[in-house]
């Protein structure tokens, strides 16, 4: 997976026995240090099914910062950078997090995300930056042809919203510069 400026991969300690397991979901200073400045504000959840595609969602006018883990299942997790003077500038990433691998990503304001669920179910949990606004909110086309995500699933079940979405060259006077 290609590395975009700002995101972070946290893989936590994960301490398994015959009992189950123990793992710090969020640690402050520990992520701090990492290089998460977040300070978070809400937390978030959903459950999908195989095949569910989400995103892929930005906010403009409240730009937030997210991070990601999966409680429950597997998706493959992506980042599109929207920041029309950034050297990566539609440029993606991809990353598989489970439950089973703890793996959390980190994603700075300025990129829109989506995950698409590769196990017959999955449950995500995200902490946000800041809260949602409508007015503000950016649904990008996920199969837009200008970024070309190399998403691992076919015929994926989308919402009307994100079927809805607009390609990034179409919307790029709005986008934020850094």
């Amino acid at each position: 997976m290609p590395w975009l400026p700002g995101i972070v991969m946290i893989e936590p300690d994960v301490y398994r026995d015959e009992r189950g397991f123990f793992l710090e979901s969020y640690h402050q200073k520990k992520y701090a240090e990492a290089g998460i400045p977040a300070h978070f504000v809400q937390d978030n959840h959903s459950m999908s099914k195989r095949g569910v595609l989400r995103g892929l969602h930005a906010q403009l006018s409240h730009p937030q910062g997210k991070l990601i883990r999966v409680i429950h299942g597997e998706i493959f997790d992506v980042v599109v950078d929207i920041r029309k003077e950034s050297s990566t500038y539609k440029a993606w990433a991809g990353v598989h997090l489970s439950a089973e691998n703890a793996r959390q990503c980190y994603i700075p304001p300025g990129y829109a995300h989506g995950f698409c669920v590769l196990s017959d179910t999955a449950e995500v949990e995200y902490k946000v930056t800041d809260f949602y606004d409508p007015a503000g909110e950016l649904t990008l086309l996920w199969n837009d042809p200008d970024i070309a995500i190399e998403w691992p699933i076919k015929n994926p079940i989308v919402s009307p919203k994100d079927s809805a979405g607009v390609r990034l060259k179409d919307i790029e006077p709005r986008l934020p510069i850094h």
